[in-house]
């Protein structure tokens, strides 16, 4: 896995165009022996199906394979050779934990229970994703259950982190076109500033989570870009603000939107000015499978001990495994990869991001775990 990890991390693509990816992860698969291999499913993305010699479910295990258009700053000898591109989110890891899964399963030689179908997925990092066009493609045909892991550093190795229930934010993202009258700095009265309108508008905008959203849930409402302007003794004519909503709930989301595009109308006609939102909603929420959730953390604490399984808290970063969720059961888990001795200290998507590689054993481990309780319990029934 270490291998294969750091190979991945010197040679990484950005979403959408993981072709040599890709192709290298059917390569391993190869010598791993793997058979049954769809290539180019959603695009970029492989389906293994490693069938057991007795009945049993379609169970699927899920990696991503793509990186993130940001320069590598650490100074290690695997670090990015690709100019401006790294794998700064572990996406590495998952893939090269995955194939460690292939490889267990193949050497069983057909001794265990139905299929464990492995999807390597492309593009997480990049709305539209690469989740839907996979189970476009029939990623998720007869698939009975679904179980993904992020290594997550934020969590100190050795820990594993699960939660029931709504997991990961909705991810929706905005822009709002202002237009106004530019004019002489000097000479305000002649103009509809956009500027004033843009400052208005972000202060309003702050309300909606504080006096619209009940405090009984969560949204997060940030404005991430504002432009207009260049000159100091110029009035700009036009303004463009950014911004990013998070929330857990879809009636919450529904209001979020709602209200965003009434302040916009609201706000700048109070000014003189026209504003325009063009909203975009991407990722829904991760929601885990209640039943789900307790079997993954019944398998972990089995693995690893009660002491180093915890309920996560609510995480306000996406994740397109949602869509997974939406059709089949199933349960996406935090596996920690944190540790300061291994310089594993920096947030995910920094320059700097790297992981405690021994955390990829333990998401191995929790994937199979996860799959052989759910095996057991279906034969069962």
């Amino acid at each position: 896995m270490v291998s294969d990890r750091r190979h991945l991390h010197r040679h990484p693509e950005i979403s959408f165009r993981e072709e040599h990816t890709s192709a290298w992860i059917g390569d391993r698969l190869a010598e791993i022996g793997c058979a049954s291999v769809r290539k180019g499913v959603g695009g970029y993305g492989l389906v293994v199906d490693l069938k057991g010699d007795h009945p049993g479910p379609v169970i699927a295990l899920r990696a991503d394979m793509d990186a993130l258009p940001l320069q590598d700053l650490k100074e290690v000898e695997y670090r990015s050779q690709t100019p401006g591109v790294m794998h700064a989110c572990g996406h590495d890891a998952h893939t090269s934990s995955l194939l460690a899964i292939a490889e267990y399963y193949h050497s069983l030689d057909g001794g265990f229970g139905g299929t464990r179908r492995l999807l390597f997925q492309p593009a997480e990092e990049l709305t539209p994703g690469g989740a839907l066009p996979m189970i476009r493609d029939g990623a998720l045909e007869g698939v009975d259950v679904i179980y993904g892991v992020h290594l997550w550093t934020p969590v100190q190795a050795g820990t594993v982190s699960i939660r029931g229930g709504a997991f990961m934010a909705g991810v929706d993202e905005f822009t709002i076109e202002i237009t106004g009258k530019g004019g002489h700095g000097g000479m305000p009265e002649h103009t509809r500033d956009t500027i004033v309108a843009g400052s208005a508008l972000v202060q309003a905008l702050q309300s909606v989570v504080s006096r619209n959203v009940s405090p009984l849930d969560t949204a997060v409402l940030s404005i991430g870009s504002f432009q207009a302007g260049e000159a100091s003794n110029v009035i700009a004519g036009n303004c463009r603000l950014k911004g990013t909503v998070r929330t857990f709930d879809k009636g919450v989301r529904d209001l979020m939107r709602q209200r965003i595009s009434e302040l916009v109308r609201l706000v700048c006609a109070g000014f003189g000015t026209e504003g325009e939102l063009d909203y975009r909603e991407g990722y829904p929420p991760v929601v885990n499978d209640e039943l789900e959730a307790a079997r993954c953390m019944a398998a972990a604490a089995e693995l690893f001990g009660d002491g180093n399984v915890r309920e996560s808290e609510l995480i306000t970063a996406g994740e397109d495994f949602a869509y997974y969720l939406e059709q089949v059961p199933g349960c996406f888990m935090f596996v920690g990869a944190g540790n300061s001795e291994a310089g594993a200290v920096h947030p995910h998507h920094h320059p700097r991001f790297d992981l405690d590689e021994s955390s990829m054993l333990q998401s191995a481990r929790l994937m199979i775990g996860c799959a052989e309780k759910y095996a057991a319990t279906f034969s069962r029934e």
